[in-house]
């Protein structure tokens, strides 16, 4: 993790203070986006977009909650990234990095015709912590695996957490 990240994840427990359960999944999310993204090969620019995008992805959440009543995943896409725009203002976030931080946000809720791999990777940790947050069934863990895990490393994790 750079001292960016860390800044931006001290940024994030601020900005979800009091809520040790949302603060806790990002936290999570990040974990495995980066172990993911680190085995996956992921360059160090990538990776550092990645981790950021992992730490932020729920942002909208809170805004959604007020406007709509909803934690919905299509009003955290919607909401999500100009909430992360305002954390990263000062931040020394490029706006290259800022830009692809935001569209990871904006569809780490969309699963399918995922095409880029900080994506995909990012996807499949959420849904590594949200299958564990849930829960989940046998039944639902196959049904992920076959629909939207492609990581050799994320398929490793998901079969490790939930052996047959």
């Amino acid at each position: 993790m750079t001292k960016r990240t860390a800044r931006i994840a001290e940024k994030m427990i601020i900005y979800d203070c009091g809520d040790i359960r949302r603060i806790e999944h990002f936290i999570k999310v990040h974990g495995y986006a980066s172990a993911i993204g680190r085995l996956e090969g992921l360059n160090s620019r990538e990776l550092e977009t990645l981790e950021i995008a992992a730490l932020l992805h729920d942002i909208g959440i809170k805004i959604s909650e007020e406007k709509y009543h909803s934690s919905a995943g299509k009003y955290q896409e919607l909401e999500g990234p100009a909430q992360a725009r305002k954390l990263l203002e000062d931040t020394g976030t490029d706006r290259e990095m800022t830009e692809r931080i935001c569209w990871l946000i904006g569809h780490h809720h969309t699963y399918g015709h995922i095409q880029e791999q900080d994506h995909q990777i990012l996807v499949e940790a959420d849904f590594l912590v949200n299958l564990a947050e849930d829960h989940a069934s046998g039944e639902n863990v196959r049904h992920v695996l076959k629909s939207v895990f492609r990581t050799e490393s994320g398929i490793r994790f998901l079969k490790s957490l939930w052996p047959e």
